[in-house]
């Protein structure tokens, strides 16, 4: 029996991990520069940042993409 689970690259892994391996390795500035939201530009944190994300579906697929595509 196979899982539906099994080739999805971000099964496991929560929105906060995904944001701060990006951050670590881009940095706040270059995120934003990758992917122009305000909670990335103006005085970014996590906690602004996780909270728009989960609000936000067409934001949140683009840092799904970029951290697939950065570490997959």
């Amino acid at each position: 029996m196979t899982s539906t689970h099994a080739h999805d690259p971000l099964h496991g892994i929560t929105l906060a991990v995904i944001l701060n391996r990006l951050v670590a390795h881009y940095g706040w500035e270059e995120l934003a520069e990758l992917i122009p939201v305000n909670c990335f530009k103006s005085d970014p944190s996590e906690k602004s940042s996780l909270k728009f994300l989960r609000k936000t579906q067409w934001a949140r697929d683009q840092v799904e993409a970029l951290y697939v595509s950065t570490f997959a």
